[in-house]
């Protein structure tokens, strides 16, 4: 089958997607209110609350929700064959991603911006969200120790890097160190002239954008800023507490001076590359070296559920809600701009992954070449080598165009990063959301106000975020260092997220005798598929003597059980307070 017609056929199933199943959901089910007055105003704090042109919070959540796992999920998941990730990602995304995202974006704006964990006390109960509050303080926590862990291979200089051919590289990038540093800078700027000088968003954006685009290429022409040998550019250790530590002033910064205008243009940067994917995609017309279902390759674990559980980000995520519900709520200015930037945003995330699924399967030189690669379950656990996949596959894209491989190979390698980035300090600063969720929590119990006030600093909670993330970043299994295994819990958290999430949405509209089964049969399929896959990994760690990996999968069924109950008990007794409409 011709990649470029299901391709095409993709394309088609996301825009009637977006056109009548959002539409619908927006005034049928949620019945958006265009003059509902929405917490970024009514809340409005010029730190985290804050009312935002909906192109710019567009942007930034985009952003936050496209990190590396659409692109880490897919090179994985590739291993059962192209189908299996191709239909995940389209359909998975139209049917419960999209959904999934949009609603919790919904409910947050409509329960003052509160986050997904916090607002199910007034949906399910308090002790729903005690529940809900660990498990993101554990996924989140999780997730971005590998996004640390992955980022410090593309920052580093190894063995395969080569400055002088940058597109023999598998897993180092440092050209794109240089760009993403300046973009920091360039954000800083735009948002002061954005937001204190006032200045047009037309007239800010142009000039840092191409100021973006020439840093790239100056990453191009001097990929390692002038350092001239390994011995002297930042070990893995040191990139961890450098990412840490821009993590921490991202985190307590206003969220316009750096993470709005990151964001943003990020988003134009990941919209350019797409457009140079998909463009050269199409002009090179390439054949499947994949198959099209590899159903039990060599050492894997069962394509059901496993490859539900792989491609999270990019189909289905309990991150976005998180995102949603952390910062885009806040910053929501109308309340019907939730449906292009809640289930929008998750198409276009889709693209993404799809674009990743494409280019680990038609890329890799033919049949052979590919089998060669993905010989078996041991050869797909390198995250960073599977990255370098996608990193190469996409850039293969774009040479189509005329483009220079190594400019090419920085270009993709610059999207990936920044990405990676601009989800690493959004998610440290929903943990520390998360944090003082939790600090709120101890300070009505008796004898917990001290821990309670600490936990409620933004300083210290953002603290207390970095330090859990460092843990996950440089936590080691057998001496080696823990990516794939955590990934793979991860995916197990993340899905579970979401399952809850869209099952806090169906009571919420339960409550109110609205239409809740196009949320209560995701929600349903997420938690079973998620409970199932756990339970393998449990059985797996106990083999394999991983306790910690082991009582962590365990303690996530238990979560899931516990809020589980507590959603069927709301149900059953209509007890969970009704906040707003």
């Amino acid at each position: 089958m011709s990649p470029a017609l299901v391709t095409a056929a993709a394309f088609a199933v996301y825009i009637l997607g977006y056109r009548f199943y959002s539409g619908w959901l927006a005034k049928k089910v949620f019945r958006l209110d265009p003059g509902a007055i929405t917490p970024a105003h009514t809340l409005e704090d010029g730190v985290d609350y804050v009312p935002t042109r909906p192109q710019v919070l567009f942007g930034h959540h985009y952003a936050s929700i496209a990190g590396l796992a659409p692109m880490l999920g897919p090179a994985v998941a590739v291993f059962w064959g192209w189908l299996p990730a191709l239909c995940w990602v389209v359909f998975g995304a139209i049917l419960i991603g999209c959904v999934h995202d949009f609603s919790a974006l919904v409910l947050s704006v409509r329960h003052q911006g509160k986050s997904i964990g916090t607002l199910c006390e007034d949906i399910l109960g308090p002790r729903a969200k005690a529940l809900f509050l660990a498990l993101i303080f554990f996924g989140v926590s999780l997730a971005m120790g590998v996004f640390v862990y992955v980022i410090t291979l593309l920052f580093s200089w190894g063995p395969d890097f080569n400055p002088e051919a940058l597109s023999q590289s598998k897993t180092s990038f440092p050209e794109a160190v240089m760009p993403s540093a300046g973009l920091m800078v360039l954000a800083l700027v735009a948002g002061y002239l954005l937001y204190i000088k006032k200045l047009p968003l037309l007239k800010v954006t142009v000039p840092a954008f191409l100021g973006l685009l020439g840093l790239i290429y100056l990453g191009y022409l001097h990929p390692t800023v002038g350092v001239e040998s390994a011995s002297l550019w930042p070990t893995a250790d040191n990139w961890v507490w450098i990412l840490l530590a821009y993590a921490y002033l991202a985190s307590v910064l206003p969220v316009w001076l750096l993470l709005q205008a990151r964001d943003f243009l990020n988003s134009l940067l990941l919209g350019l590359g797409l457009v140079l994917m998909y463009t050269g995609f199409f002009m090179m017309g390439p054949t499947f070296d994949a198959p099209a279902i590899n159903p039990n390759p060599q050492g894997a674990p069962p394509i059901l559920p496993f490859v539900f559980i792989t491609i999270a980000c990019g189909a289905a995520s309990g991150f976005h809600s998180l995102v949603g519900s952390g910062t885009t709520a806040k910053q929501l200015d109308r309340e019907t701009d939730a449906r292009p930037i809640g289930y929008g945003a998750m198409i276009a995330e889709s693209l993404l992954a799809l674009i990743a699924v494409l280019a680990c399967t038609t890329t890799l030189g033919g049949k052979e070449a590919w089998a060669q690669l993905y010989v078996n379950w041991a050869a797909v656990q390198g995250l960073g080598a599977k990255l370098g996949v996608f990193i190469r596959g996409s850039a293969s894209f774009i040479e189509e165009l005329g483009v220079p491989s190594d400019l090419a190979i920085t270009l993709v390698a610059m999207v990936v990063v920044s990405f990676a980035l601009t989800t690493l300090d959004s998610a440290t600063r929903l943990l520390r959301f998360n944090i003082e969720e939790i600090g709120d929590s101890l300070l009505r119990l008796p004898g917990m106000r001290l821990p309670g006030l600490l936990l409620r600093n933004r300083f210290l909670a953002t603290a207390g975020a970095c330090i859990a993330i460092a843990f996950f970043a440089t936590y080691e299994v057998d001496g080696k260092p823990a990516g794939l295994a955590l990934w793979q819990l991860f995916g197990g958290t993340n899905q579970l997220i979401a399952g809850l999430a869209l099952l806090t949405a169906t009571v919420y509209l339960k409550q109110r005798q609205r239409n809740y089964w196009p949320l209560a049969i995701p929600a349903i399929y997420m938690i079973a598929m998620t409970l199932y896959s756990l339970s393998l990994k449990l059985i797996d760690f106990k083999n394999q003597q991983q306790w910690l990996l082991f009582s962590l999968a365990l303690a996530l069924i238990g979560i899931a059980v516990g809020v589980g109950w507590e959603s069927i008990q709301a149900l059953r007794s209509n007890s969970a307070k009704r906040a707003g409409k």
